[in-house]
């Protein structure tokens, strides 16, 4: 699955078009490789997410096509979340 699906559908990202953004920023890297809205995502992968002031680092523990709030809280374990000083 495309990592800006992934984004949207397991609800990490509101809308697809930010998670396009977000990639094309440089801003999230899969398993150490900084990632494109097109790179594909697979189960085991490990995904760190540069919000703004935070930064999260999920694995991802499964894919589905279609988003609901019950399916979506299964698609990824976090693993870490920091914040980011401003210094």
């Amino acid at each position: 699955m495309r990592l800006d699906k992934y984004l949207k559908v397991s609800r990490l990202v509101k809308r697809r078009t930010l998670a396009k953004e977000i990639s094309d920023q440089g801003r999230i890297s899969v398993n150490g490789t900084t990632a494109k809205a097109g790179t594909d995502v697979k189960v085991d992968d490990e995904l760190i997410i540069k919000f703004g002031q935070k930064v999260i680092t999920i694995k991802v523990t499964g894919l589905s096509e279609h988003a609901t709030k019950e399916n979506a809280k299964g698609m990824y374990e976090l693993i870490k979340e920091e914040k980011i000083s401003e210094s």
